[in-house]
């Protein structure tokens, strides 16, 4: 049996190859699906306060009707926000995340990073050699509830 071709992710986060290899030893091979390095990358990413929602605008929303759909709202398709490389031994993550209102950026991306780096390498043994962070928007917590925003009428630049 041979190893599987690498093969990059697609912006939509689909894994053009089922798995890769873990680990070979005498007594036989263990194989990590790339959906499942993604799986744990998008739980990892979620697990930090100030980290709102992962992906952009347009695969939120692609999610959130994929969800709505029988059988749709599983698979390596549907992490909004995470797309992963996995080789024989190397995996490299992007994430695109939205952030909390009034959280420190650049403190929230270490955050993230570490504990990405740290579940995917302590779950799979695969080396993380980069963690791509794409900070897409900011949440205002006044926005949670579009009917309950204040409507502020535009002065008129003319007259």
């Amino acid at each position: 049996m041979t190893t599987p071709t690498p093969t990059v992710t697609t912006p939509a986060g689909t894994v053009g190859s089922p798995a890769r290899l873990a680990d070979d030893t005498a007594q036989g091979k263990t194989t990590i699906a790339a959906s499942v390095v993604q799986k744990i990358a998008g739980i990892a990413a979620r697990e930090i306060s100030g980290v709102h929602s992962m992906g952009g605008g347009l695969s939120r929303t692609f999610g959130a009707i994929r969800e709505r759909i029988p059988g749709g709202g599983t698979g390596a398709a549907n992490i909004a926000g995470v797309q992963v490389e996995v080789g024989e031994k190397q995996a490299a993550v992007d994430l695109d995340i939205v952030v909390e209102y009034g959280a420190s950026i650049v403190e929230l991306a270490r955050a993230v990073r570490r504990n990405v780096i740290a579940a995917v390498e302590r779950m799979t043994g695969l080396e993380v050699i980069e963690v791509n962070i794409a900070v897409n928007d900011i949440h205002l917590p006044e926005s949670d509830d579009p009917e309950e925003l204040p409507v502020v009428p535009t002065p008129a630049r003319v007259e």
